[in-house]
This record gives structure tokens, C-alpha cells and sequence, in this order.
């Protein structure tokens, strides 16, 4: 029998390797971005961010203090729809990636058959064949490498998407659930002035028995007392929405989910100096933005290399005979080894324009990172921006309402001595009530700007210490 030539074989795909230094694709560059050396609302030493996207963010809600929300952001990850589809496509993402890394190497399959035969003038004939056989093509212009690049970016951009899937459900939850927190106290809030302006009713329609006021005090304290408990109905309405949306996120029915009153944990996290020099580790859109840039690169060079031939190589051993032990006879053993090109010579600029949209696509990705990054740094000077003033009117909203609420007991004071009418009153208790509410207002959206700031830049900012 002659030897199957692995040398020819061995030195043929050692030419070829050898050619695999021939990549069609660019080199790979992180697009420049335009990022400002400070921050105009940063404190003094802030500083501009590095790129560590994939630094673990943490449990950031714990920042708050409320062991409700710790409980209730903990079951996004597991329950939330929207974040199991993004784990889903994380994890069609890498089979890719394995898919095409084993286009890089040979593939071998093995083949039997059997068939039999025969006639009226021919006699009856069996025949079995097995044979083993492989075929490679070597990566010559770097197509294939190109291929498994493309696939590994676009999986990591994947796993960015699943951490903004999991951030927006994590901050959309405790958003909703500082709402329901701000709902609560609004409607304890309610509950005190409804029962005040109860016994002002009392007073009022006592006085109006004894002939001392008219009438119309009597009708003013039922507007003022039926407006506060319309508003209660308001906040109870919006309250259940916000359940509802909550045990969405969740992942449970809003039917079989109740959230039970609870004292308001008006906990505000302290922004640390130095905060925005995370900003572009942590941001996982910017993350996915970035690395959609390097997948289009890399599909540049795929396109670059239809401009050049595809090499294949193959080869097969097998035996065959009349009689199944015919294929274990070495007697009866053939081999074959190939060697193929194939070159398209006229495609009327299909290639070209190919590599042209590829080059297109890569701008437009580039493109869509510089805005990502743009609109971070824009997010992160609102919340700070937010925070400032915020916190500034959260102090005047406390005096103003401390102020209404004297003013509210001395004209009822007054009027039950009969020093001024009922209009004042009226008057001073809707001040005192509007104050009260705006300062409860106040503080929920102090809150909910920590939770936007959190989300601004990527997660909690004591995470990954």
C-alpha cells in the first residue's frame, strides 16, 4: 500500500500559515472622544474618566439604607422579563463566538454505505465503503479570525447590554418605590390635614348654629375639607400604579403583589469627590456603543478579503469491498489529498461596494460611541446639576412650610376670636398644605436624582472598592 504523503500535506498547510500574517482588516482603534478635563458642576479635584466598562458595579440601592428596596432590586436580576431576554441574548451571543472560532479549525466526518445490486442478467452484488475524510480552509487573509473578532465584540457588547438591561430594571424599580414611599407620606400627610379640617367644620358649623358666622364659612370649610379627600383618592390612585409597576419589574403579577405601608427612608446618598473620574468605567451603553465599533472594524475585514482567493484543503482515507471484511483489509484502502482556490475574477464592484458599506457601518458606529459619550457626560452635569439645587430646596422648602404651618394655627386662632373671616382661614391652611406636600415632593426627588446620577455613571459609587 502506498503512505497517504502527510508530508505534502504537512507542508502545504504550513505555506498556507504562513500566509495567515496577510490580514485584510484594519488595525483597531478606540475612537477619540471628545471629554472635557472638568466637570462645570464638579467639585475641585474631579477628573475625566478611564475606560474599565466591565468593573463589577455592585449592590448600589444599599446606598439608601431601606431594607424593602434591598429585598426588592434583588429580585429583578432573577424575575424581570426584559433582563432574562437580555441574558438570552448574552448567551446566543457566545455560542457565536464558538461557532466561529471553530471555523478556524479542520472538520472531519466520517462516511459508510452499503448498497446492493443486481438483475436478470447480472449477478446479485453487495458493496460497503467507509471512509474518514477532513477539509480545512486555512485563514490566509484573516477572514475567519476577522469573523471570531467580530463575533467576540459583538458578545461583549451583548454582556453590556444585559448591565443596562439590569441597571434600567434596578433604577426604574427604586424609582417606583421611593414614588410609592413619597405616596405614603403624602397620604399620612392627607390623612392629619383631613381630620384638621374635620374639626374646623365642626368649629366652623357650631359658630354658624349659634348664629355667629354665615353660612358661608360653613360652605368654604366643606370645599376645603371634599378638595383634601379628593386629593387623597388622587395619591391612592397613583399609589397602586406604582405598586403595579413595581411587581412588573419584579416579575409578578400586580394581583398577587401588594407593597404594605412603611415609614419613609428619605436616606440621600453623599456624593463623593472624584465621583465623575468613573464615569466611562462604568457605563455599560457606552461599554456596548464601543465595542459595536470594534465588531464593525472587524467586518471591514471580511469584506476586504473577497478581493483575494479562498484556499481549501481536504483529503480522505476509506476501504471498500464485496464483504464487510473487506473494510478492514488493507489491501482495499484508497486516499485522496486536494489542494483548491477559488478566486472571483467579475462581480461588476460587488466587493468594492461590499467593503464600502462595511467602512459606512464603522462610521456610523463610531458616530453613535461619540454621542453615547457625549450624552453621558450631558446626564452626569443635569444630575449633579440636579443635586446642587436640590438639596439647596429641600432647606427652603423646610422653612416655607414651618412658616405656613404657624400662619395656619394663628389665623385659626384668630378666627375662632372672631379677628378675622373665614377666607383668611381658608387661605392660610391651603399655604400650610401646599407647603407641606412641596417639601415631601422635595425630598422624593432628591432621591430619585441620586438613583438618575447612580444610573448617569453606570452604577453605585461605592461599588468595586
Amino acid at each position: 500500500m502506498t503512505a497517504i504523503p502527510f508530508a505534502r500535506l504537512h507542508a502545504t498547510a504550513a505555506a498556507a500559515l504562513l500566509l495567515g500574517g496577510c490580514a485584510a482588516g484594519p488595525a483597531y482603534e478606540r475612537p477619540s472622544t471628545p471629554e472635557p478635563a472638568v466637570f462645570k458642576e464638579a467639585a475641585k479635584g474631579w477628573a475625566p474618566a478611564q475606560p474599565a466598562d466591565m468593573l463589577e458595579k455592585g449592590p448600589w440601592w444599599t446606598l439608601f439604607g431601606d431594607p424593602v428596596l434591598n429585598e426588592l432590586a434583588s429580585q429583578v436580576e432573577v424575575s424581570n422579563q426584559n433582563v432574562a431576554a437580555a441574558v438570552a441574548s448574552y448567551a446566543q451571543a457566545r455560542a457565536l463566538v464558538q461557532e466561529q472560532r471553530a471555523s478556524l479549525f479542520p472538520e472531519i466526518g466520517l462516511n459508510t454505505s452499503a448498497d446492493r445490486s443486481g438483475g436478470k442478467q447480472a449477478a446479485t452484488e453487495s458493496r460497503y465503503r467507509l471512509s474518514i475524510g477532513g477539509s480545512w480552509e486555512p485563514d490566509i487573509w484573516g477572514r475567519l479570525r476577522a469573523g471570531v473578532g467580530a463575533a467576540s465584540a459583538g458578545a461583549e457588547a451583548s454582556a453590556a447590554d444585559l448591565a443596562a438591561a439590569r441597571l434600567s430594571a434596578q433604577g426604574e424599580l427604586a424609582v417606583n418605590y421611593f414614588l410609592v414611599r413619597e405616596a405614603d407620606a403624602q397620604l399620612a400627610l392627607l390623612a392629619t390635614t383631613i381630620e384638621g379640617y374635620q374639626r374646623v367644620l365642626t368649629i366652623t358649623q357650631n359658630r354658624f348654629d349659634a348664629g355667629i358666622v354665615a353660612k358661608s364659612d360653613v360652605l368654604q370649610a366643606r370645599t376645603q375639607l371634599a378638595n383634601a379627600q379628593g386629593d387623597q383618592l388622587t395619591i391612592a390612585r397613583q399609589r397602586a400604579q406604582f405598586e403595579n409597576a413595581i411587581a412588573i419589574l419584579v416579575g409578578k403579577a400586580p394581583s398577587g403583589f401588594s407593597l404594605a405601608v412603611a415609614p419613609w427612608t428619605g436616606t440621600v446618598p453623599d456624593i463623593p469627590v472624584g465621583l465623575p473620574s468613573t464615569l466611562l468605567e462604568r457605563r455599560p451603553d457606552i461599554a456596548a456603543a464601543e465595542r459595536r465599533v470594534a465588531a464593525a472594524n472587524q467586518q471591514i475585514g471580511i469584506a476586504r478579503s473577497a478581493y483575494y482567493p479562498s484556499i481549501g484543503l481536504s483529503g480522505s482515507y476509506g476501504t471498500g469491498g464485496s464483504r464487510v471484511s473487506d473494510l478492514f483489509s488493507v489491501s482495499n484502502a484508497l486516499w485522496s489529498f486536494g489542494l483548491s482556490a477559488a478566486q472571483s475574477i467579475f462581480n461588476a464592484g460587488a466587493t468594492r461596494a461590499n467593503v464600502a458599506g462595511a467602512e459606512a457601518q464603522h462610521q456610523v458606529t463610531v458616530a453613535r460611541y461619540r454621542q453615547t459619550v457625549l450624552a453621558a457626560f450631558g446626564d452626569v452635569e443635569n444630575q449633579l446639576a440636579a443635586a446642587r439645587i436640590l438639596a439647596s430646596q429641600q432647606m427652603l422648602r423646610k422653612q416655607a412650610s414651618d412658616a405656613a404651618d404657624q400662619v395656619e394655627t394663628q389665623m385659626l386662632n384668630r378666627y375662632k376670636a372672631g379677628q378675622v373671616g373665614y377666607s383668611e382661614v381658608v387661605l392660610a391652611q391651603a399655604s400650610a398644605l401646599s407647603a407641606r406636600r412641596a417639601l415631601v415632593q422635595v425630598q422624593a426627588d432628591r432621591q430619585a436624582t441620586a438613583v438618575a446620577l447612580i444610573q448617569s455613571i453606570g452604577g453605585g459609587w461605592n461599588a468595586g472598592k
